[in-house]
């Protein structure tokens, strides 16, 4: 675990590194914004708690970004997936209306996992028996759960007065517990933090994690023991997709209470350099999940002060892909030239 974490920790170095540059390059006040920054994600209460709300559900899509690269499926969908999920759960919680909230609840959860997933066995389905490469595959299903979304919001499950693109708030009684009534903490921050532990033990304990690595890392090896890579991907499509439609369920139940165009704040696509950035490692997909968290959080604060205070956001995330590739090409040339030294 230390080779994996000790990278995870450098980019999140690096990164900050890129924060202070991007700040000079717009000519902020570096000291004067980075207390801005500090103050709006762990300087203060209110903050590290908006940074713990923000980092939820990045942490639960960063693990399913994961897991598929793990398996060697590029899923490029975690927006669409989330969005599947989110439908998932809020046709869960109006078809089930008449069951208990106490019940219902894990019901909206369980929907969405399992929507997310479906959704997400879609692209796995058309690279195993059809050969359609992944990355494209899941990049055009994020269009189509968009339309998919909006056309929910103004069918099936619209508001009962049918005047806005939007699903009927949620009782108070189908909501997340929050641990304070005058924050947005809920109790999903928790369904994160076990959702890393419970996809740290699938990977690395368990026969099935190490043959969804073994089939991401070296197919032909897995093919020579016998070990079918096709199936073993498509659990990890399976899990990816499910993580990324629960992240959107408790998104539902812990945030928004309803749907409406905008749920999404592109988080699918953010998840993919937290992921990244944690070295597809869930241990450090949560660091990772927690820093974009609070620079989410932070951004929110300095945007208040200065027109650039968003954009730093979207700054950092190219930065942090940017990153990913470059180092990844210099590691694998310098094995390629290690492998033909020694040939």
């Amino acid at each position: 675990m230390k080779k994996t974490l000790l990278p995870a920790l450098g980019a999140l170095l690096g990164l900050t590194l890129a924060l202070v540059l991007t700040l000079v390059a717009f000519g902020m006040p570096v000291a004067d914004s980075l207390g801005l920054i500090w103050e709006g994600s762990v300087g203060s209460s209110g903050g590290w708690m908006r940074t713990a709300v923000k980092a939820t559900p990045l942490m639960l899509m960063g693990l399913g970004m994961a897991v598929a690269w793990r398996a060697g499926m590029y899923n490029i969908g975690g927006e669409g997936q989330f969005l599947a999920g989110a439908l998932g759960g809020a046709a869960a919680a109006k078809l089930l209306s008449a069951v208990p909230a106490l019940a219902l609840k894990p019901l909206v959860l369980v929907s969405g996992f399992v929507w997310g997933g479906l959704f997400a066995l879609i692209a796995g389905w058309l690279l195993v028996k059809r050969g359609v490469n992944v990355v494209i595959s899941t990049i055009l299903l994020n269009f189509v759960a968009i339309q998919l979304f909006e056309w929910a919001l103004t069918g099936s499950l619209q508001e009962a007065k049918g005047r806005t693109p939007q699903t009927d708030r949620l009782p108070d009684a189908m909501m997340l517990f929050r641990f304070d009534r005058q924050n947005d903490l809920h109790s999903g921050v928790l369904i994160a933090l076990v959702a890393v532990v419970v996809v740290y033990a699938i990977l690395f304990l368990t026969p099935t994690g190490f043959r969804v690595r073994l089939a991401g890392e070296n197919p032909q090896a897995a093919r020579a023991n016998r070990i079918p890579p096709a199936r073993y991907q498509l659990i990890a499509m399976a899990l990816s997709g499910g993580l990324c439609g629960l992240a959107a369920s408790v998104e539902f139940l812990g945030i928004t209470g309803q749907l409406a165009k905008g749920f999404n704040q592109q988080l699918g696509f953010i998840a993919i350099p937290v992921a990244l950035l944690g070295n597809l490692h869930p241990v450090g997909v949560g660091l990772s999940a927690v820093y974009f968290g609070g620079l989410f959080a932070g951004s929110e604060n300095l945007a208040r002060f200065s027109n650039f205070g968003t954009t730093v956001m979207f700054v950092i995330q190219g930065t942090a892909v940017w990153a990913y590739v470059g180092v990844r090409t210099v590691l694998e040339r310098r094995q390629l030239a290690g492998a033909e030294v020694e040939s």
